[in-house]
């Protein structure tokens, strides 16, 4: 115990003689301070480095938070600013549409009275076109007409003066005739004769199965007798006896003249008419739709075609 008594004791004056005289003994050279003090500079600047962006990063997170997380009033009039900018848009696109479907109907509207005047331009043109086609027609047709009647008149006139003078041709023969059958009696059986032989000769055997009409003969392309002159001397209220008459036979066919016309008889006489018919029947004249026929008063309902010449 009292050899580790006097090693502690001894230990404790080493170490509290011992430093002064090491601090003694080591003296530091300039250089050494020089050096000391530039480390610890650059120990301070490094340690003022490190703590300088400490102090800003302490600073900024206030700033940080007002412009990332804006208060309540001002997210407020930001969403109603950008309400407004949307609304506005809204009515800005209606405006513009209406403007848009204002603007089509007007194209519309003015295009559909282009074409109604370019219609009614076109009607215009027409109508005076027909205007001008009928005019110039009526003026045609009052030339032509003006012209055949003009025609028409003298060549009415000719034929009626033809029809005057044949008519008092035939009177005078007519007149001749029956004193020339007194005179020569002979004459007068041998002419009945040849007229009965040659009615007997054209008599039908079966006048409905052998008579033809004139549409059955593809229509009447004969004489036609002038209207006026045929309601004088011709139809239902003009009668005569064909035995009276000059007679003829001309290709077959028998033919008499009445009126100063020469009648050729085309169909067969019918096998029922009397055997005297041309001698005690009276007969006439008549034009139908069709043409011209022989009649018998006895039989109105058949009647016998014939065709007419000078």
């Amino acid at each position: 115990m009292r050899r580790f008594g006097l090693v502690g004791t001894g230990l404790l004056a080493f170490v509290l003689l011992g430093t002064p005289a090491l601090g003694y003994a080591y003296q530091p050279q300039p250089q050494d301070q020089d050096k000391e003090k530039q480390q610890q500079q650059e120990k301070k600047r490094q340690q003022e480095q490190q703590t300088k962006p400490q102090k800003q990063q302490r600073a900024t997170p206030p700033q940080r938070t007002r412009t990332q997380q804006p208060p309540q009033r001002e997210r407020q009039q930001q969403q109603q600013n950008q309400e407004q900018q949307r609304v506005q848009q809204q009515r800005n696109q209606e405006q513009q549409r209406v403007q848009q479907q204002d603007r089509s109907k007007e194209q519309q509207r003015v295009q559909q009275q282009q074409r109604n005047q370019e219609q009614q331009r076109s009607q215009e043109q027409q109508r005076v076109q027909r205007t001008n086609r009928n005019q110039e027609q009526q003026r045609v047709q009052e030339q032509r007409n003006q012209v055949q009647q003009q025609n028409g008149n003298q060549e009415q006139q000719r034929v009626q003066q033809q029809q005057r003078n044949r008519y008092q041709q035939t009177r005078v023969q007519q007149n001749r005739r029956p004193v020339e059958m007194q005179r020569t009696p002979q004459r007068q059986r041998q002419w009945q004769q040849e007229q009965q032989h040659t009615w007997q000769e054209h008599r039908a055997r079966n006048w409905q199965s052998e008579h033809r009409d004139w549409r059955q003969r593809g229509g009447y392309h004969g004489y036609h007798i002038d209207d006026d002159f045929y309601r004088v001397h011709f139809g239902r209220e003009h009668f005569f006896r064909v035995y009276s008459l000059p007679f003829l036979v001309v290709g077959g066919y028998p033919r008499f003249q009445y009126e100063g016309y020469w009648f050729d008889i085309l169909d067969p006489i019918p096998e029922f008419w009397g055997p005297d018919w041309y001698e005690d029947d009276d007969c006439f004249i008549e034009y139908t739709d069709d043409g011209y026929y022989l009649v018998d008063e006895r039989y109105p309902n058949y009647a016998v075609a014939v065709s007419i010449s000078f």
